[in-house]
């Protein structure tokens, strides 16, 4: 039990250490105290970069006890907190507006495989306690070119040209020190050098420049109001640049990751430019006739007008209708509703006569009913049908023997009698059937008495009735029909 307990002590001291390690702020201790003859416009908050890439930020400045500016640089970045011995750090310009940064050199380039130098040393007392110096001997501060350009102006001219004719009286006494100014002047004069070299190189241009400079400051000096006020503008700009210096270092931050993410789009949109070259040399070559095209639409739109105007008018007078229309457009849409269940079913039926072929059976049987009943012979077409014709077909008030009709009760009855009287069972069973009589039913006869020859009714008595007319109209129709004599 004690183990256990002594394990997950550990466990959580480890778990500690490890969220104290994760959440632990990066080391922003390591600084800087480099010396310089002169820092002049440098101020805390600027940039300190190496190569273009900023890895921190000045953070304070002080002077030394032989009158010397101490700049403090605060190194954030931890893959640079490793300045040497020869280390080197220069004052350098940030732009126009007198902005300054400081460009250091972490180490000298050396041949591989040799030792690097050492560690700068570290402050242990005094002033910069805990900081690293870098001494006066490592550092330097570049020539404005706006010095420069000030020797060429009066009275900077003449007063150079004093100091230059008393320089010899002045140092007399002092070679030691000249010695030590001169070569703290070297890396300016190698910079005074190349600008030099450049604009010997370029003294065509500066011909042209000068020239031409002349024929820009005509204007600028009729417009000098206007560029004065362009020159406030710009300073306004500049400090609002200023402000905002904070923001513009962090999005010049992101434009690495920017540029990173753009370069693969640009290569896209380079593929698609190659790709879209075909198709514009095409279009090229097709232009004249879009042309042609375009100035052949130009009637086409003009002859068009009055159809547009005629439509317009047509919508003027068709808009009220529309609308009126709006109503019977309801009524017909509730129809729909109301009629889609029929519609559905007409649908389902037409579509099963489709498939099934039946309105194509319902044809055929027309068809083949018409050729049943319809027949030809040497006299012509006739029709296969059957023209009943005997006493029961005529229109009869009273019962008529031997036919069957629905009657009152006494019709019934002298029907019944009339059956009864001519001796045949059927009209007496149906006779009775219609008296609403219970029928009798009757042993079914074999059928070799049914196939023998059947005895003669017995005689009926004549009735004492007078013969129906319609009689004689019967034998009549059927002397016609059969070809007898009329």
């Amino acid at each position: 039990m004690i183990r256990i307990v002594a394990l997950l002590a550990v466990m959580i001291v480890l778990a500690g250490v490890a969220i104290f390690v994760v959440t632990a702020e990066p080391d922003d201790s390591y600084k800087v105290r480099a010396i310089f003859e002169n820092a002049g416009f440098v101020i805390p908050g600027e940039d300190v970069k190496v190569a273009g890439v900023k890895i921190g930020t000045i953070d304070s400045l002080d002077v030394t006890e032989d009158n010397k500016a101490a700049v403090v640089l605060k190194i954030t970045d931890p893959g640079y907190q490793d300045f040497r011995n020869d280390a080197e750090c220069t004052v350098r310009p940030q732009s126009l507006i007198g902005e300054r940064f400081v460009e250091c050199e972490l180490t000298q380039a050396r041949p591989a495989g040799t030792e690097p130098p050492p560690k700068l040393q570290q402050i242990k007392d005094g002033p910069g306690k805990g900081q690293y110096l870098l001494p006066v001997e490592n550092t330097s501060k570049a020539v404005d070119l706006d010095l420069i350009n000030n020797i060429m102006r009066e009275p900077v001219r003449q007063r150079l040209s004093i100091i230059l004719d008393d320089l010899g009286v002045g140092v007399a006494g002092r070679g030691e020190d000249l010695k030590v100014v001169i070569r703290r002047a070297d890396p300016a004069l190698k910079e005074v050098d190349k600008v030099l070299k450049i604009l010997a190189s370029q003294n065509d241009t500066l011909q042209r420049l000068a020239v031409d400079s002349d024929t820009i400051l005509a204007p600028l000096a009729r417009e000098r109001r206007h560029v004065s006020g362009a020159i406030d503008n710009s300073g306004a700009v500049a400090r609002a640049t200023a402000e905002e210096r904070v923001a513009l270092a962090a999005d010049i931050e992101r434009l690495p990751t920017f540029l990173a993410q753009l370069t693969p789009t640009m290569a896209r949109l380079g593929a698609l430019t190659d790709q879209m070259t075909p198709v514009f040399t095409d279009l090229g070559a097709v232009a004249p006739d879009i042309n042609r095209m375009i100035l052949a639409l130009g009637p086409f739109s003009t002859a068009g007008i009055p159809a547009l105007e005629s439509l317009g008018e047509a919508a003027d007078r068709g808009t009220p209708a529309v609308k009126a229309a709006l109503p019977v457009v309801t009524d017909l849409r509730q129809l729909a509703a109301a009629a889609k269940p029929v519609g559905a079913n007409a649908r389902k039926l037409l579509e099963s006569l489709q498939n099934t072929g039946g309105i194509e059976r319902a044809m055929d049987y027309v068809f083949f009913q018409t050729g049943g009943i319809n027949g030809f012979d040497s006299f012509g077409h006739y029709m296969r049908a059957a023209l009943i014709v005997n006493p029961c077909t005529n229109y009869a008030v009273k019962p008529v023997l031997g036919c069957s009709a629905n009657f009152s009760s006494a019709s019934a009855t002298s029907a019944e009698a009339s059956a009864a009287a001519s001796g045949d069972e059927s009209l007496v069973r149906t006779a009775q059937a219609l008296a609403g009589k219970k029928v009798k039913k009757v042993k079914p006869k074999p059928v070799d008495e049914i196939i023998k020859t059947p005895k003669a009714p017995a005689a009926t008595p004549t009735p004492t009735a007078t013969p129906d007319p319609s009689q004689s109209k019967t034998d009549t129709l059927l002397d016609y029909l059969f070809g007898g004599d009329g």
